[in-house]
């Protein structure tokens, strides 16, 4: 069975949450495009981000409350959804589904749980689902 690619869109926030996760998501076999790990001190980061996101089968967005609408979730978002990636929302247990802006509002997510409970989660979805996905159409 393929491993699923995984990039991982965060706030500095999150950070020590998302290090976490994507050192799970190795564990469960799949490969990773973390920030930290892809993109060397001093390189601009727009051409090795697209790149990331153009490689990777599944976007995983961890979503909290203060940084929704923050111009790098937008952007990786937009890109996302323009590439036909499969996206997953990740979010807090308290947070309101209907916040979320339409693009994310239509996929179905998963509730931000132990970095490790929610990347075994997101393995068993994408190898059981696949990865690509078909853009929802809105009403």
């Amino acid at each position: 069975m393929k491993k699923p690619r995984v990039f991982i869109s965060y706030s500095n926030q999150d950070r020590d949450w998302a290090l976490a996760f994507a050192q799970s998501l190795k564990e469960f076999g799949a490969e990773v495009w973390f920030d930290q790990w892809k993109i060397p001190a001093g390189q601009a980061w727009p051409a090795v981000l697209e790149k990331g996101l153009r490689e990777s089968d599944v976007i995983a967005i961890l979503i909290n409350q203060g940084d929704l609408l923050r111009p790098n979730v937008l952007f990786e978002v937009g890109a996302a959804v323009g590439m036909g990636k499969r996206v997953v929302p990740v979010l807090p247990k308290e947070f309101q589904f209907s916040e979320l802006p339409y693009p994310l509002r239509v996929r179905q997510g998963l509730l931000r749980e132990s970095p490790k409970e929610t990347a075994k989660k997101l393995v068993e979805a994408t190898q059981s689902q696949g990865f690509a996905e078909e853009e929802p159409k809105e009403m």
